[in-house]
C-alpha cells in the first residue's frame, strides 16, 4: 500500500490529474457555498434594526416615565399664559427665533417662551417707575424736566432689552461651560465609537459621564440621544445639536456625523482628527490668554505695586537724610 502511494506520487501524470481534480472541486465549492448559505447581510441588518428599535423603545419609556413637571419643559404659569394670550404678546413682543435663543440658554418648552414675553411686558414699566421715582420724586439727580424725561425713556428701552441681555449673558456662560468640557466629551465619544458602541448609546454614555464636569453639555447630549430615538431623520437630530450649542468645534462634529450618516465615511478616524484639532485650538486659546496678561498687568502694577516698592525703598533713605540733617 505504501509502495503504491509512493509510486503514484512519483508519477507526473497522476500529480497533474490530482491538482486538476482538487482545483475543480474548490471552484465548484466556491461558487456553490454562497448559494447554499444564503445572504448573511440581511439577518445582520435585521438584527441591527431590531437593536435600534429596542434602544428607541427604551428611550421612549424613559422619557415617558419622567415627571410632568420636569425641569426641561416646565408647565407654563396660568396667570402668565392668560396675560400673554389676552394681549397677543407673541405678535408684538416676539424676538426673532425666540425658541432657538431660549434653547441655547437652556430654557425649553412653552413656559420659557411665555416667561420671555411676560417679562418683556413687565420690565419696561418697572424700569420706568424706578426712573420716575429716582428722578422726579426723590430728586436724587438735579436735571431739567426734559433731561429727566429722556432718562425715563431710556429706562423704558433698557427694560425692554433687559430680558434679551439676560439671555445673552446666560448663553455666553453656557457656551463657556460647554467649550471647556467638550474636548473631554469628544475623547470619550471617540473611545465609545472605537469600542463598537452605537452612536445613540455613545451619546447616552458620554452624557452620563460628562455630567460631573458640565451639566449643560450632559443635558444637550442626552437630548440629542432622545432625538436620535424618535426623529425620523437622524441628520436633523445632529443639526439640532449643533444649532443649540452654536460652537465651532461642535459644528465640526455635527458635519462629521452628518457625513458619516449620509455617505458612510469612517467615523472613528474623523472623530480623532476633530479631537486633535479641538485640543490644539484650546491650547492656542490658553496661549493667547497667557500672552495677553503682560499688557493687562502693566497698569495695575504701575498703580498698586510701584508706589509700594518706592515707599519701601525710599523711606529708609528719607529717614536717614532727615536724621543727618538734624
Amino acid at each position: 500500500m505504501l509502495q503504491t502511494i509512493i509510486n503514484a506520487a512519483s508519477n507526473p501524470k497522476f500529480v497533474i490529474q490530482l491538482i486538476i481534480v482538487v482545483g475543480t472541486i474548490a471552484a465548484v465549492l466556491t461558487a456553490a457555498i454562497p448559494l447554499i448559505s444564503g445572504d448573511a447581510l440581511e439577518p445582520r441588518m435585521k438584527a441591527v434594526a431590531l437593536e435600534r428599535e429596542r434602544l428607541r423603545g427604551r428611550a421612549r419609556e424613559e422619557m415617558g416615565t419622567q415627571p410632568r413637571n420636569s425641569n426641561l419643559r416646565p408647565a407654563p404659569k396660568p396667570f402668565m399664559k392668560q396675560i400673554v394670550d389676552k394681549l397677543n404678546l407673541a405678535k408684538w413682543l416676539s424676538v426673532g427665533d425666540s425658541k432657538l435663543t431660549l434653547a441655547r440658554a437652556g430654557f425649553r418648552g412653552q413656559q420659557a417662551e411665555i416667561g420671555l414675553l411676560f417679562f418683556r411686558l413687565v420690565t419696561p414699566p418697572l424700569f420706568a417707575i424706578s426712573a420716575i421715582v429716582y428722578v422726579f420724586v426723590l430728586k436724587l439727580v438735579d436735571v431739567t424736566p426734559m433731561v429727566g424725561t429722556g432718562i425715563v425713556v431710556c429706562a423704558v428701552y433698557l427694560g425692554l432689552k433687559a430680558p434679551e441681555i439676560f439671555l445673552n449673558n446666560v448663553i455666553e456662560k453656557r457656551k463657556d461651560a460647554i467649550r471647556r468640557a467638550f474636548p473631554d466629551a469628544l475623547d470619550l465619544l471617540l473611545i465609545c465609537v472605537e469600542a463598537g458602541i452605537s452612536i445613540e448609546a455613545s451619546f447616552q454614555r458620554v452624557g452620563h459621564e460628562i455630567g460631573q464636569q458640565s451639566i449643560e453639555l450632559a443635558e444637550e447630549m442626552t437630548l440629542t440621544m432622545a432625538e436620535l430615538s424618535y426623529l425620523p431623520d437622524r441628520q436633523q437630530a445632529y443639526e439640532n445639536f449643533g444649532e443649540r450649542i452654536n460652537i465651532d468645534s461642535v459644528r465640526e462634529i455635527v458635519m462629521v456625523l452628518v457625513q458619516a450618516e449620509r455617505v458612510g465615511t469612517p467615523l472613528a478616524a474623523a472623530l480623532r482628527t476633530v479631537s486633535q484639532e479641538t485640543r490644539a485650538r484650546r491650547l492656542l486659546e490658553a496661549e493667547k490668554k497667557a500672552a495677553s496678561l503682560p499688557p493687562k498687568l502693566t497698569v495695575p502694577m504701575m498703580i498698586f505695586f510701584l508706589p509700594c516698592i518706592f515707599a519701601v525703598l525710599l523711606t529708609p533713605a528719607i529717614l536717614q537724610a532727615m536724621g543727618s540733617g538734624r
